[in-house]
């Protein structure tokens, strides 16, 4: 046996009294997991330790007495700690740099033995024994994935995380079902060794939005970053004039406090992608190729250059806890090509944020344009690697207005066909 698996995400009804206990959950599970970090990263003095059962053995009764948790939310904790150390010390092997992973995040992990799954609520355990939360249904849930995969009883609950987007100061269930599929009956339509694929691409800028999807989400603002590097830059270059041992210290404090902002900005810009990639129900994430990143830049990119890659790991940190694969593709020709109807020439780019076809006429957002190539050249990579008779599963790009596979099908979403073709359907 084997399964679809697919991510839905669905806002919960929290009894206002209860909110807290989810909070106080949420801060004693990232203790436990912070906890496993600090105690298994032990670079650059000796090796790290990478193995569960060791951490297990050496945090689990500590934590069950510095926490509320039911036993299920410490053991998860302490293993979101080791995954991410053992993805650190993966990244050191490779000789990239990086550094002891910190949780900070808003997210509890469950499974059956700390929640009970229902099709229209949930109950989750907290410090304060268990909640009840209705899920909040769209007055029309077909077609959508909620309908689709939530309230399908073909589908079965397996995990879920729990988010809170403090915005809207609501919460947010990432459930994880799977349908279970049998591959010794060959009249299953999806009884392929591959299954399907759908894949989020995401374009980086030095300018304007910091990240834009192939789903038409523009995320995060490089030219404010860009403005507050040079701020902080200017501060620092007055102080070091006086070369007082007051003012070293407050260059020293002014770069610790840009550096948390900059963090700070990476982590909201990495959770906003992994937003869109839920949403979509898409099983990768793909980046353009960050090798020599700087040499293709030149060198007066250097701070984007670290940008660009701390955003990449913070999305590859996150993807492990939502089954997302992350993958990077080669960026050649993807500011040149037509989305569209494939034309590649240097003329399609008009300037730096607009993009018109010479041969179809198709105009868009040039960095919306080089995402849905991003997402297109990945799909491909998928698509080659299936090795079924019958071609495999399905491979598609997230769209804004649905997904696109490579023989040009379109298939829309919850907003209408119409404005698929006007958006995304390539020409026939």
């Amino acid at each position: 046996m084997t399964g679809i698996i697919r991510t839905v995400k669905v806002k919960l009804d929290v009894p206002t009294e209860r909110c807290d206990d989810l909070h106080q959950t949420k801060d004693q599970f990232l203790h436990c997991a912070n906890r496993a970090a600090d105690w298994a990263w032990r670079y650059p003095h000796d090796y790290c330790v990478t193995s569960y059962l060791e951490a297990h053995d050496a945090l689990y009764h500590p934590l069950r007495e510095e926490t509320e948790l039911v036993v299920n939310l410490v053991q998860k904790g302490i293993r979101r700690g080791i995954e991410a150390t053992k993805a650190g010390v993966e990244r050191l092997k490779n000789g990239d740099k990086t550094s002891q992973p910190h949780f900070k995040a808003w997210s509890i992990l469950y499974d059956k033995r700390s929640a009970t799954f229902h099709r229209d609520r949930v109950s989750l355990a907290t410090v304060n024994g268990r909640v009840e939360c209705d899920y909040v249904i769209p007055r029309e849930p077909d077609s959508t994935p909620i309908g689709n995969y939530l309230l399908n009883k073909e589908f079965e609950f397996r995990m879920a995380t729990l988010q809170y987007d403090k915005s809207t100061e609501s919460f947010y269930l990432h459930a994880r079902m799977m349908q279970a599929i049998d591959e010794s009956d060959s009249s299953t339509p999806q009884s392929t060794d591959a299954k399907h694929q759908t894949v989020l691409g995401v374009d980086l800028n030095v300018d304007g939005s910091l990240a834009v999807t192939s789903t038409g989400a523009f995320i995060g603002n490089a030219d404010e970053m860009n403005h507050r590097r040079r701020e902080f830059e200017k501060t620092r270059g007055s102080m070091q004039q006086s070369g007082t041992r007051s003012a070293h210290l407050a260059i020293q404090s002014i770069s610790n406090r840009e550096h948390r902002w900059m963090q700070d900005q990476l982590h909201r810009a990495s959770n906003l992608i992994l937003e869109e990639a839920v949403t979509h129900g898409c099983t990768h994430i793909a980046f353009e190729n960050l090798t020599d990143i700087r040499t293709r830049m030149g060198g007066v990119k250097r701070f984007h250059a670290w940008a660009f890659r701390r955003l990449y790991q913070y999305v590859a940190f996150k993807t492990e806890v939502l089954n997302v694969g992350i993958r990077q593709v080669n960026p050649a020709y993807t500011s040149q090509r037509c989305s569209k109807c494939g034309f590649t020439h240097k003329s399609n780019r008009q300037s730096k944020h607009r993009f018109v076809c010479q041969k179809c006429e198709y105009e868009l957002n040039a960095d919306y344009n080089a995402s849905k190539n991003i997402a297109r050249k990945l799909v491909k990579q998928l698509h080659s690697g299936q090795t079924t008779s019958s071609g495999g599963a399905p491979s598609q790009c997230a769209l804004a207005s649905g997904t696109l596979n490579l023989n040009g099908d379109f298939n829309a979403s919850s907003v209408s066909e119409e404005e698929g073709e006007s958006t995304d359907k390539p020409m026939k």
